[in-house]
């Protein structure tokens, strides 16, 4: 992508660079070494791709997880990769942008150099350049899902602001997570009567008739190519997430059907590439690509992770976009005669501070939070720490929901779900009515508080541990693991399932399996397994917000409360951890 003088010259100003002395260019190349946009085209196919928006439509900070940690079978590959390990693996200078984006190392530091990131208009204006770079018809947007929900515009809205937006960036193809959140009646009416994408997925089946719900694929042509799109919605759906939104679903891997929809494209169909636009995960595509034969490659997404380099499985490419609309995945492809003979592929960094928005897409972005800007920009708190989202085990903003909680409903136990996505807030900085919505917008919001007896207990904390860290990453359901307050544990997570956690304290004394529990829990159905669930419940941002305006500050403990005893993160220090 080429930069005019202009463009030079904004993004100098922008930057704060001084235009004389000869070294304007030295110092703009130095403050992102990645030369900005710059990308040399291939071929006569570009395929672009996003994944995990979530509903994010303004520049945020992001900041990556300082721990990601599964079986030690698997930590140190691409999916498993934090902090040093990472930068090492994918030659990734520290201090840089791409160190920034990709990493939490020296994060608050860093934020003040390169500002924040994403933002729906500052993408649209490098989708709009590749469009005209390359031509419309040589152009396919891709988007992996997770995109409805996230943000208090998209709750309020019932995914509609988002689909708007979508509309706006000109994604041709989806598939779905959490957008089932908003229930199969609303998920069909806006595919059916607002969205222009098409929403596809092969692994949606009607229970009863055991029909498709949604076309399985489509094929288009690009840049004289016939590309076949396979969708995989995430496959474990009706598990993460309440079972009642999607009744009479099912989902699963479902790896037969989609071979046979592999092979119907090639064999009747003849198209010259196969793509499984997935929201699976990267490590399951991992496993899957071993499974299927004839995929060329997999557009991921769920995981989250930013790998600036596809990997590649037997005959497979498999890449995947980051999350929070950091990120802008550009793939292009010289094609001829049904193969790939040239390819370039970057993951390119939505810098907001060194993009000008997009102004069509700006202004759509202003008039959907107009409506609800006096409520969302209000200032509540301040915090003193790092407010982050991400992490194995915790994370500072659930424990300041935790401790929101517990004073609201004086449980010996809070448990707060291990949600990917979310925001950051800087040491020092406000913290907005929109940035609790951030971390809490779901339509299922209620906190409950309920008994629990502790057998029952550990063997729920056995079951989510199990799905985090199963060896077999087609048994991993997605998440981090539950974030709690008032009990501490250490966990061996290549132990068998069923025996991972040990030394299981309550507020300092052992957990007792005979003994009930007072328990307050939010964002699934874990009340329905404990007893006298109490009739009062409140939806945990209300309960957060009035929180934090009685406390003015927050300053929550950086240190986690799990211990884990065999830690293998990759790191290059020999039994390190990613810190």
């Amino acid at each position: 992508m080429n930069l005019t003088r202009r463009d030079f010259l904004e993004l100098a100003a922008i930057a704060g660079i001084s235009l004389t002395g000869g070294n304007a260019l030295a110092q703009l190349e130095k403050l992102s070494p990645e030369k900005l946009m710059e990308f040399k085209p291939v071929g006569n196919v570009t395929l672009l791709h996003i994944c995990d928006l979530h509903a994010h439509l303004k520049p945020l900070y992001w900041r990556e997880p300082s721990t990601l940690l599964s079986h030690p079978s698997l930590v140190g590959e691409p999916g498993f990769l934090c902090g040093k390990a990472y930068l090492e693996y994918y030659g990734v200078k520290p201090g840089s942008l791409r160190a920034y984006f990709d990493t939490y190392l020296d994060f608050s530091e860093l934020a003040q150099k390169y500002g924040k990131m994403g933002g729906v208009a500052h993408m649209a204006t490098l989708v709009k350049q590749i469009i005209s770079e390359r031509g419309k018809d040589r152009v396919l947007f891709m988007d992996s899902g997770d995109t409805w929900q996230g943000t208090a515009v998209a709750l309020f809205t019932k995914g509609k602001a988002i689909v708007d937006v979508q509309n706006a960036l000109g994604i041709d193809v989806m598939v779905g997570h959490w957008e089932f959140t908003y229930g199969k009646e609303r998920v069909l009416d806006l595919v059916e009567n607002h969205l222009n994408a098409e929403f596809i997925a092969q692994n949606i089946a009607d229970q009863m008739w055991e029909e498709l719900v949604f076309q399985p694929y489509t094929i288009r042509e690009v840049g004289g190519v016939k590309i076949g799109i396979i969708g995989n919605a995430f496959p474990y759906t009706p598990i993460a997430n309440p079972k009642e939104f999607t009744k009479g679903w099912t989902f699963g891997i479902q790896p037969e059907r989609l071979q046979q929809f592999v092979d119907e494209l090639r064999e009747e169909k003849k198209v010259d590439l196969v793509v499984l636009l997935s929201h699976d995960g990267f490590s399951l595509d991992q496993a899957l690509a071993k499974m299927i034969n004839g995929i060329d490659i997999i557009f991921s997404g769920h995981t989250h992770d930013p790998a600036p380099k596809p990997i590649f499985v037997n005959n497979t490419m498999i890449v995947i976009a980051g999350s929070h609309g950091k990120y802008l995945g550009r793939l292009d492809l010289d094609i001829k005669n049904g193969k790939i003979r040239k390819w370039n592929y970057k993951l390119i960094p939505i810098a907001s501070n060194f993009i000008k928005p997009d102004p069509e897409v700006e202004k759509l972005v202003e008039d959907i939070y107009r409506p609800y800007q006096k409520k969302l920009s209000e200032k509540i708190a301040k915090t003193h720490q790092i407010l982050y989202k991400r992490d194995t085990f915790y994370s500072t903003f659930d424990r300041v929901i935790c401790e929101a909680i517990k004073e609201e409903t004086d449980a010996e136990i809070v448990f707060t779900p291990g949600y990917r996505w979310g925001t950051t807030i800087l040491p020092g900085e406000d913290i907005t009515v929109d940035n609790v919505y951030e971390m809490t917008a779901i339509t299922y919001p209620d906190v409950y508080t309920f008994e629990m007896k502790g057998e029952k207990l550990k063997m729920i904390l056995e079951d989510i541990a199990d799905n985090t860290f199963n060896k077999n990453p087609l048994y991993q359901q997605g998440g981090d693991m539950s974030r709690l307050l008032g009990m501490e544990y250490e966990i061996k997570l290549g132990a068998p399932a069923g025996k991972r956690l040990r030394n299981i304290k309550v507020n300092g004394k052992d957990l007792d399996p005979n003994r009930y529990y007072l328990i307050s829990a939010w964002g699934g159905n874990l009340y329905r397994a404990g007893k006298n669930v109490r009739p009062d419940h409140r939806p945990v941002y209300e309960i957060v917000i009035d929180y934090l305006k009685r406390y003015k500050t927050v300053n929550p403990p950086l240190k986690s409360n799990v211990r884990v005893i065999d830690v293998k993160c990759g790191c290059p220090k020999k039994g390190g951890i990613c810190s």
